[in-house]
């Protein structure tokens, strides 16, 4: 029996080595893949949380709001994040933290049963911590023909990397790299807006049932831990976000006494340029823009919110001026990418 436990022992580690070394680092293609499991490393004393799509990884910078503001905040996003995605995200979040503050982006509201994608599933699935609520937010992810299996083990998805194998994979064996600052992922690289998409006639405009369901789960997810949650909509031109999207926004913000802000509304007062603040042509903010809005918003809450100012902890501090090196080495170092190679490489593609 000794020997038999032994042996059981052995296996795991050689299989769980193996998943580990066949799965992808993310370290430079699809960065985006290691935003997930990123948070876990992080210190637990965030006053804002964000959640949402790649609106609000690219829209928010966490160090500004820090640095001129004295806000810790963490942005649990990732690309096409779905509604019920980031309410499985809060439900884990709260495991480590109760922020004062839940910003969530209300993008995600447009997204239906046929955006469901493996490939946005895995960037965000693949490196979360196992327990049960990741196995709750596969249920809820799986594509047509896909089970919760192909989820908790990765090894069978990707055994065939075995060929494909860099040494980024052994490099980054025990810890990936560091992509993002606090979640949000810097871009300095500037493709300016040609032309304003203004949408097409839609059959439909009314979101899901299930979305707002999942709405209703993240608001009383909220109230139950005392938190405050905002709604925003990122100040991008496309995907269009219609006039009726925001009315039914508006609608339930009004209904149930919550915060909402509608930054395409607001891009003349934060000083948005299209011409200069987005790196493709409106769908996501550069840093520029990024850190206009997150200036906008640090000013928003410094109003209407009493949130302690932790420049005043000697140890958030220490924390927070790594953060802010880290921060500006990655900062020069894409624009030494861009006057190189007249495009972002390492950190974006």
């Amino acid at each position: 029996m000794k020997k038999f436990i032994m042996y059981f022992i052995l296996f795991m580690i050689l299989f769980l080595g193996f998943q580990r070394l066949v799965q992808p680092k993310y370290d430079e293609d699809l960065v985006e893949g290691s935003m997930t499991s990123e948070y876990y490393d992080s210190s637990k004393n965030h006053q804002i949380i964000f959640l949402g799509d790649c609106e609000v990884y690219s829209s928010y910078s966490p160090i500004v709001l820090f640095n001129e503001f004295g806000y810790t905040s963490y942005i649990r996003g990732n690309s096409q994040q779905m509604i019920y995605q980031s309410y499985h995200l809060l439900r884990e979040t709260l495991q480590y933290e109760i922020p004062k503050i839940v910003v969530f982006n209300v993008n995600a509201l447009r997204h239906g049963e046929l955006d469901k994608n493996e490939g946005y599933n895995r960037l965000m699935i693949d490196e979360m911590r196992n327990s049960k609520i990741k196995y709750d937010l596969i249920n809820d992810s799986l594509t047509k023909n896909e089970t919760i299996f192909d989820y908790v083990f990765p090894i069978f998805r990707y055994h065939s990397r075995i060929f494909e194998l860099t040494k980024e994979d052994f490099e980054y064996f025990f810890k990936d790299k560091t992509i993002t600052h606090n979640g949000y992922l810097m871009r300095v690289d500037v493709k300016p807006v040609t032309t304003m998409y203004e949408g097409l006639s839609l059959a439909n405009y009314d979101f899901s049932k299930e979305n707002m369901e999942y709405l209703d789960k993240i608001r009383e997810l909220c109230e139950k831990n005392d938190i405050e949650l905002i709604l925003v909509k990122a100040p991008s031109t496309y995907p269009y976000w219609y006039p009726e999207y925001d009315e039914q926004v508006v609608e339930y913000s009004q209904k149930y006494g919550l915060e909402y802000i509608n930054f395409l509304d607001l891009r003349d007062e934060i000083g948005i340029d299209y011409n200069t603040d987005t790196y493709d042509a409106g769908l996501h903010l550069n840093l520029s823009g990024a850190e206009k809005l997150t200036r906008y918003f640090g000013n928003y809450l410094q109003h209407n919110h009493n949130l302690d100012d932790m420049r005043n902890d000697e140890e958030i501090s220490r924390e927070y001026h790594d953060k802010s090196e880290y921060y500006v080495k990655i900062q020069k170092e894409q624009f030494k990418e861009l006057k190189k190679y007249g495009k972002i490489v390492m950190y974006g593609g």
